[in-house]
This record gives C-alpha cells, structure tokens and sequence, in this order.
C-alpha cells in the first residue's frame, strides 16, 4: 500500500513545534474584532408535515447547483454557488492494489439510520426545500449523539434512540421557516446550509456552525449578499437545554464592520464590487480557541479568493460571554506571503480537533491541500498549518501567528466521478413521463441517465490530532489493476517538522470510496468512514481501521445500500442545463468519545419502483424518500 513509518515521541515533539514557531516566518492577524451573543435558543422539533406532496416550490433557486469553472458559475441575479471548488481537471491517480472486504465487523458496537431527505424535506410542517447534498456534521458527548446535514439538525443519545424529532436549521438558529408555505405571496427565511458541530469536553459544551445568506426580502429567493457564520453553543453538557448563538459576518466587502477583500459581482456584462461568500466552513479547538476556516468565493460572479481562518477565545464562547473576541487570518492577503505556496492562498485549510488531554501547548494545527491548484490535478504536498500563541486570545490584544510546513507525501490526485450499481431510479423515470414530469416542476426530458456520484476534488476532509500526530484523509483518483478508481489518501504527520509518520490508500477492485471522515482516540486507534458505491454496491456505509503502525485494514461494510443514488441534482432540466451537476456528501462526520468513534456516513437506505413512485402519497414511496430524492445517512458506534 505504499506506507512508510516513523516514529516520534509527544515531548521531542512539543520541543521541535516550539523551536520551528520560534524559526519560521510568520503571518499576522489581518483583522482583530469582537462579536457579539445574539439570543438564546431551544432545541424545539416542530411537527412534521401532515401532507407531503410535491409543491410548486421545491428548490431553492437562491442556491446554484455549479462549482465556480468554466461553465457553472455563480451569476449577478443575487445567486450563490455553493460549495464551490478550484479544479481544473481531474488527475491521474496512482497505481495501487485494492484492500480486501473484511468478512465481519467485530469492531462495530451499534448503527442506526439517521437523517434522510424524507426527515429533511417535511420537517417543520414541510416549510422546507428539497435539498441536496446532505453535508453531515457529527459531534458526541455527555451521553448523546448529535448528527446535523444541511438544514435539518436531531440528537440522540448513546443508545442510538432519538431524543429529539427532526429539527429545522431555521427554526434552531431563530430565523423564519425556510419557506412559509401557509401565507400567499410565500416568505423566505434565510438560506443556511454546511453544518458542523463539536462537542468540546475541556468545556463540556457543544458547538454547532452554519453558512447563512441572507434573502434580499421576505418575499423573494434572491440573496441580500450579507451572509454570516451562525455559531450555537449550548450553555451546559446537555445539548437538550438552551444555547447562545453569535453571529460573525463574513461577506468581506466593508459592510456590517468587515474587511474589504475586494470582491465582485456581475452586473450585466460588468464586473462591480460586491461581497464575498464564507463557503465551507469547517471547525476545530484547542486548549485556548476554537477556530473556523472557510474558502472565500465572489458570491455572485465566479472567482475564489482565498482561505479564510478565523480564531476565537473559545473559554469566553463556553462561557457564553457577550462579547467573543475573534482574530481573522486571510491567506490571500498581500502580506501574508509567508503561508502561500506558489503563490497560492490557502484552500479548504480543516482545523485539528483534539481529546484535552492530547492539546498541542498554546498551539492548533490544520491541514490543507494543493491537487486543486495544479493543471494535471496532481501533487505531493500538504501544507501543515500552524498557529501559535493562542491562549492570547483570550487577552485584550490577541496576537497569535500563523505559520506553514510543507509535507511530501505520496501522490493524491483529484478523482473523477464514481459510477453506481444500475437500478431502480423512479425520480429519473418520472422526468422522461409526460404525465408525471409537471408533478415534479420539470420540464420533459427522456435523455437522462443513472447519475454518477461526484467524489468530490481533493480537498481536504476531517483533521485530528491525537497521540502528538496529525492524521487526516482526502479524496485521491487511484488506479487499482489498471481501472480508475475513486478512492482515499491518508496521512498521518509529525506536525512540528511535517514529516510523515505512515500514509496510504484505501481504495477497493471495480468499487469507488468516498467522502472520507476521520476520527482519532487519545491512544492513536482511529477509523475513516466513507461511502463504498460501484458495480457491486449501491451507496453503502463502510469504514476501515487507522493507526500509525500498519496504516488501514480491511474495508467493512456497515449496511448495504438499498438502490441508485436519485436526486434532482442528477437529472436536466432540475439539477442545471444543459447538464446538470449532481451532489453526493459534501464531507461526512465522526467524532470520538473517550476509546470509542463513532461516524456518519451517507448511503441509500432505500428503493422503490415507478409504480410504487406514483402510488399515493406521491413520490415518497411509503415515506421513506421525498419525490426529488431519496439520500440517507448512517450513524456508527465503534470500538477500534
């Protein structure tokens, strides 16, 4: 597989990160602020929809289906392309031997089904849109579980039993229904979407972040161009009481106290200035801060700007204070040359979480990619991203540092899209029917095919850092037996020199893995989550096993997918014309609780024929889909 391992102790490793700190050329902060606390809200689940028809407004058009290339774009209407990436091309990825499916899973403590489209679409009286992708964020501890995907939010506890309904993402935060479907005209909250969450145990408290744009008015899809971080934090260890929510802006244009990145946007065949979009935030924490990163994009032209980080005092969020103070790092900027890599900014840069007992002194460590940047889609480089001096932000003038180190690590290449096992897909089937194409607001077109899932671009997805090591995993094109394959790269760093420890593929003969999410004990037993998807699987739930001493195991299959991936961003004319761009996952979840990991994976949990499709209540054959998809996703206790 390609491995190679060294090993280092946790105290020369805390001396080597505070000798490089000292040695190397630092960024500074390019912006120091404060937020603000906003309200306190209540996990409530409102009733779900009593009928669940199709509506004549199902997508949100706000909401563009396109990554920022050459031909899908965000446009200068007020629309958003989200999430947006870089690439120019897929790569050619490196040849491999494919890992062997494990007979049993002896590891595995306890799955269930979690959220679906069915859950999100009709929860909240069905004042919700269709959506896809289910962008999963899991976060564990206390004795609960709580899995959030793009719009929907539910908690469980440790059994697996749910303690709560589905709860809408609008309704948590405190916002108008995604769509008021009870009033004429209809209404529109805020668009929200790339949910993650953490449950920190130094503080015993959870923290959950969302993307929200603002609507231009309550009577229309069309963005405003202000769009803010939305960040939750429970104020005790139980998720079931109140939380605080603050508000961070992040359209970067001047307005509401930001900086001006100097975007643009389209108006008529000019480009003007315009606001920025915080596209793909994601989170971490150390001892001292709880930071969020995320890919800054023109909201309403095409162009990617530069990776944002941002830091936070995290004591003063945990302790639910009003005024958090919040240190912005921008990658981009003119003088923060000392982070950028041929003359890169950052991209997708994920923070490392961390069990207490494992905190990098005064130090968080993230992890970024650069196969995106590259005309082959090709590289052998991660940057090891390192900030320093973070228990300053808890004084009146914080003043950390950001610093990089490349690591040379085996060649990762961004994959192309993955095909599925053929068939039943009835929401296909119904766009090609005269008679039943108007019943899901499409036009008639009888030329579509199975989608094929995309396998997302190489970025990189969820970052620990455990054991004095930071592990991480991407998405890699891999050849196995001379057959392209979507598979899976993961490394495992020494972060004070970036060195690596052990790193490999995981990729399985004649199957795509997708979508990988890592977690990582204090002890260094760790496991990634995927989805397994080809000719000899529908989308699946899998994992396989990580340490630092002989890399992954056998792939193990949680639960067998039911049928084809069937969603609207699949399919012309709903998911775009003249081609549409189907979603699969945008990343998945894990989390860990003392010695146990658990993971969120997306899979189809079910299937169904035309008739079945048309039977009433339409489209949901028998609630278990929504008539404009039918994604599911998989909650997994284990023990590695």
């Amino acid at each position: 597989m390609g491995t190679k391992e060294v090993m280092w102790s946790k105290a020369a490793l805390i001396a080597a990160a505070a000798l490089v700190s000292l040695g190397a050329s630092a960024a500074q902060p390019s912006s120091v602020f404060s937020i603000g606390a906003v309200g306190t809200v209540t996990p409530s689940a409102a009733a779900p929809a009593s009928d669940t028809s199709t509506q004549a407004v199902e997508i949100d058009s706000a909401i563009g289906e396109g990554d920022d290339d050459a031909d899908t774009d965000g446009g200068g209407d007020g629309s958003a392309v989200v999430n947006r990436s870089i690439v120019k091309k897929p790569g050619q990825g490196a040849a491999t031997t494919g890992k062997n499916r494990a007979k049993s899973n002896p590891e595995q403590l306890l799955s269930v089904a979690g959220l679906n489209f069915f859950n999100q679409r009709f929860a909240n009286h069905g004042n919700q849109f269709s959506v896809e992708p289910p962008d999963q964020a899991l976060c564990v501890g206390g004795g609960f579980v709580l899995e959030s995907v793009n719009v929907v939010l539910r908690i469980y506890d440790t059994q697996g039993n749910a303690q709560t309904g589905p709860i809408d993402l609008n309704t948590f935060y405190g916002y108008p229904p995604a769509i008021n479907r009870a009033v004429s005209p209809l209404q529109f909250g805020p668009s929200i979407t790339d949910p993650s969450c953490l449950y920190d145990a130094d503080t015993q408290r959870w923290f959950h972040v969302v993307l929200t744009l603002d609507r231009a008015s309550p009577t229309t899809q069309a963005l405003a161009g202000t769009n803010h971080l939305d960040i939750a934090v429970s104020t005790s260890s139980n998720p079931l009481g109140s939380w605080v929510v603050y508000r961070l802006p992040v359209q970067n244009d001047g307005t509401q106290g930001t900086p001006d990145h100097h975007c643009v946007a389209r108006s008529g065949t000019s480009l003007v200035h315009g606001p920025c979009l915080g596209d793909y935030p994601h989170i971490g924490a150390d001892a001292n801060g709880f930071y969020i990163t995320t890919n800054e994009f023109n909201l309403a032209a095409p162009g990617f700007r530069g990776a944002q980080v941002y830091a936070l005092d995290k004591k003063a969020l945990a302790a639910n204070a009003a005024s958090v103070n919040v240190v912005l790092f921008d990658t981009a900027d003119a003088a923060a040359t000392s982070v950028q890599l041929d003359g890169n900014p950052g991209f997708t840069i994920w923070p490392a979480q961390s069990s207490p007992s494992g905190y990098a002194p005064d130090t968080e460590f993230m992890l970024s990619s650069e196969a995106v940047f590259q005309d082959s889609g090709v590289d052998t480089r991660l940057r090891v991203w390192t900030m320093s001096n973070t228990s300053s932000l808890a004084s009146a003038s914080p003043n950390p540092s950001l610093t990089i180190k490349v690591a040379n690590v085996i060649p990762y290449a961004v994959p192309g899209s993955s095909f599925q096992k053929a068939g039943s897909v009835p929401l296909r089937d119904c766009i090609a029917d005269p008679a039943c194409a108007p019943l899901v607001g499409s036009a008639v077109n009888p030329n579509n095919t199975e989608t094929r899932l995309p396998s997302n671009d190489s970025r990189m997805q969820q970052v620990f850092f455990a054991n004095g090591k930071l592990w991480g995993a991407l998405d890699t094109g891999l050849l196995i037996n001379d057959k392209p394959q979507a598979g899976i790269a993961y490394f495992v760093l020494n972060p004070s020199n970036a060195k690596v420890v052990i790193e490999g593929y995981v990729g399985v003969e004649n199957n795509n893995v997708t979508y990988p999410a890592l977690a990582v004990t204090e002890s260094g037993r760790g496991v990634i989550g995927f989805t397994l998807v080809d000719n000899d699987h529908y989308p699946s739930a899998a994992y396989t096993s990580l340490d630092a001493k002989v890399g992954t195991g056998d792939v193990h299959v949680i639960v067998e997918g039911s049928g084809p991936q069937d969603g609207f961003s699949g399919y012309v004319p709903l998911g775009g014309t003249p081609v549409a761009r189907p979603r699969w996952g945008d990343y998945g979840g894990a989390a860990t609780d003392g010695n146990i990991v658990w993971i969120a994976s997306e899979y189809i949990g079910q299937t169904c024929t035309f008739a079945e499709y048309l039977a009433a209540p339409f489209g949901t054959c028998g609630n278990t889909r929504g008539s404009l998809g039918n994604w599911g996703t998989r909650i997994t206790q284990l023990k590695p």
